[in-house]
Parts: C-alpha cells; structure tokens; sequence
C-alpha cells in the first residue's frame, strides 16, 4: 500500500507531567494471550500495576492483548464500537487509576465489515481520556511451509497516519506489520517515540525482529518501544517475544525474551536532542 495516507497529529491538553527537562521511565508489557478477554484484562492489569510500581508514567501493551482467540475470527466476535465496552473501559481505568499514559497495544473495533475489525492502537492520558487512535494499516501476509497467515480476511486496513504530542514528546503510532515499512515512519516526521505493540510469529521473529526495531529506532533517531506476545498459545500459534525498548543509537536498553513479563527503560531527551544534533541526518534528507 502506498503511502498516500493522511497524517493526523492528535494534541493531547497540559498534563501534569513534564519530560522536556526530565529523564522519564517508560514501559513495555509482554503477554502470552489467549481467547478469554477476562483472564487477558486480569493479566494485563498485574502487568500495568507491576510497571506503575517502578515509576513507568508510560505503559504500552502488545498488539491482541485482549484477545489471542483459537481462530482468526473469534477477534470479531468480541470487537467493540469506539468509546464503549469492556476492553476501552479497562484501559480507561488502568490509566486514570495509576495516573499513567497507557497505549492500549491493539483492540478490536467495528468496521465497515460485519465479519472484520478495525486492529486499533488506542492511547489514553493520565486522567483515563482517550487521546489518539491509530488503525492498522499494514495487513500481515504469510504462507511459509505449514504457516498460512491472511490478516486481509478478518481486518480492515486503516488509513490515517496517527502522530500525537503527548508530555514525553511526539509518539508515532504503530503496529506489528507496518514496522517492514519504513516509509511510514518517515512519513510521520521527527518524533521522539515510536510504539510498535505486536504479535510477530516466532519464524519470521527469529529473523526479523531484532533487526527492524533496531533499525527504526536508528534511522529515524527516535526511541522505539516494542510490547511483544511472547510465547505459546492454545490456538498453536507461537508467537516470538523479545518485547523491548531500543535508544536513538540503537541500543537495547531492556528486552524479555518470552514469557509475561515488564521491560522497562529510561528516555533522556537531552541525550535524544544531543544526538540529532551531532548527527543530523534527518536534517539531510533529499528524498521526501
């Protein structure tokens, strides 16, 4: 798909925080999900609390952290309009009540399909509002050997580049397969954050993974927090983990192989600001 798509920049109102002279911790949830939303929310609750407890004023969850089904459809099934049921009031909540910003990884909302979802990043401040919305853009294709994956069939593609201003800077919105575009990205502008909640299949994970976030975290000069499904799941399907936070250099400052879990990492953006400017190369760009 072509990058012919709008950019939105969502404004988020004043917070009380502050991170234009303040080193911030930020957070990356990894889960093993499964096809009951309840146990996923109890669990992604645990987690939330657990990356709170240690100072994270941003959390992000993984793509499908409500709902890893046994079939493809089963996501539609339970898929919510926008501003109601269980899976927005939940992160609404665990916002508001840690007093964090929550990136809600990927919820399945209405679309204009009666048999597909929109596959949504929702972001939310630290009072529960919802501030940005991003929909999918990029829709995973794979038949490799005995994997046959067609994302197409279940889920409609959005449209809108989703940037939003938030206290930790610019944060461009994405998820899972749009991090093999990096025209995407480029096409955000300079922003200070990238978040890539997904579901990456072990195989192409063991390839990949890596890899791409490193290399979007050192093009663009940006942070890049990665919440990964990580593990095994009932419908068989292995997903690879390694969820992580990765600097402006490209360095890993935390990453959990498999398994629940929290990784969890500090954003300095005086030493963001310090390296675009020894190194402009976003400044150098000829081609846009």
């Amino acid at each position: 798909m072509a990058i012919t798509s709008r950019l939105r920049t969502t404004k988020a109102k004043p917070s009380s925080l502050n991170a234009d002279s303040n080193i911030i911790k930020i957070a990356a949830i990894q889960m093993a999900s499964g096809p009951q939303v309840s146990a996923n929310l109890n669990e992604a609750e645990r987690l939330i609390e657990v990356a709170a407890n240690q100072g994270a004023k941003l959390v992000a969850l993984p793509e499908y952290f409500a709902i890893m089904g046994l079939k493809e459809t089963d996501k539609v099934a339970v898929r919510e309009e926008e501003g109601k049921g269980p899976i927005q009031a939940f992160l609404s909540k665990m916002a508001k009540k840690h007093k964090i910003w929550l990136v809600g990884g990927s919820v399945p909302l209405s679309s204009n399909f009666p048999n597909k979802v929109r596959n949504s990043c929702l972001v939310y401040d630290d009072k529960g509002k919802q501030v940005a919305r991003y929909d999918k853009i990029h829709l995973f294709g794979l038949d490799l050997g005995n994997e046959h994956y067609h994302e197409e069939k279940t889920i409609e593609s959005g449209n809108e580049i989703q940037v939003v201003d938030t206290p930790f800077g610019k944060i461009g919105l994405s998820i899972c397969y749009d991090l093999r575009f990096p025209e995407l990205y480029r096409a955000m502008g300079e922003v200070n954050m990238i978040i890539v909640p997904a579901a990456f299949t072990d195989t192409t994970g063991r390839a990949h993974w890596e890899t791409l976030i490193r290399a979007r975290a050192i093009e663009n000069l940006c942070y890049v927090v990665a919440p990964a499904q990580g593990g095994y799941h009932l419908s068989g399907r292995e997903t690879h983990g390694n969820s992580m936070i990765v600097d402006p250099w490209g360095v890993i400052l935390d990453r959990l192989p498999r398994g629940s879990g929290v990784v969890i990492a500090t954003m300095n953006p005086q030493y963001q600001a310090s390296l675009r400017k020894s190194l402009p190369a976003l400044k150098h760009r000829t081609i846009k």
